[in-house]
């Protein structure tokens, strides 16, 4: 498994290298973003570790330009920018997963495996749309539709969208949605859940009157039609 880590701190860079590789990974090192953006597009990566502030091309464009080339492609933006914005702007561009430095190296490889996970629900191999009300699931391409607009979204945004829909009318917790999607269990000082909750939020209800996922406050989050 080939990684591609674009960072240009050097002792940040020697961490993530060492540790890579002593695990097995193959990886390959950009000191800057214009470094990284020739790397992305002579050749296609595994997975894609990202700083965000990076000399010459930012990590969200370089992010941006992965999502666009290899849509399937996990991206990890490991940074120090960690308020709600910068998550937001980060996930925004295509990222899967969004790592505030400093952190522990377990916590990352743990993240790695989640998102290069294999395997496939039997139970979305038998059903190839999920629809509600004006939006649809394609879950043989990946794609989402509201009415005629396709709405583009990370792997957790579809699956968390997924598990959203077919659980449609029923309140969802939190710790669920952390265990279903990142395969976790939920930390209250976290707040990915709702990071995520309000990109999909932003992407579905975009020029739609009728809005469909709703907070209940101390209980979690419901899908429907309101």
């Amino acid at each position: 498994m080939k990684i591609l880590i674009v960072e240009d701190e050097p002792k940040v860079v020697a961490f993530l290298k060492q540790g890579l590789e002593e695990l097995g990974y193959k990886t390959m090192v950009a000191g800057d973003g214009r470094a990284g953006k020739e790397l992305i597009e002579l050749e296609p990566f595994d997975l894609y570790l990202l700083d965000i502030l990076l000399p010459y091309v930012d990590g969200n464009e370089l992010c941006k330009l992965i999502k666009m080339k290899y849509p399937k492609s996990p991206v990890i933006m490991i940074t120090a920018l960690g308020s709600l914005q910068n998550k937001l702007e980060g996930f925004d561009a295509g990222a899967d997963d969004y790592i505030v430095k400093p952190f522990e190296f377990k916590e990352l490889i743990a993240r790695i495996k989640v998102l290069t996970k294999r395997g496939t629900d039997p139970e979305v191999k038998s059903r190839n749309t999920i629809r509600t009300g004006d939006l649809e699931l394609d879950l043989d391409k990946k794609m989402a539709f509201r009415g005629k607009r396709e709405i583009y979204l990370s792997a957790k945004e579809f699956a968390l969208l997924e598990h959203l829909m077919r659980n449609c009318g029923r309140v969802v917790s939190r710790p669920e949605i952390a265990e279903k999607i990142w395969d976790i269990t939920f930390d209250t000082g976290t707040n990915v859940v709702d990071v995520y909750i309000n990109l999909l939020r932003k992407k579905i209800n975009k020029d739609s009157e009728v809005k469909l996922i709703h907070t209940r406050i101390g209980h979690g989050y419901i899908f429907e039609e309101e």
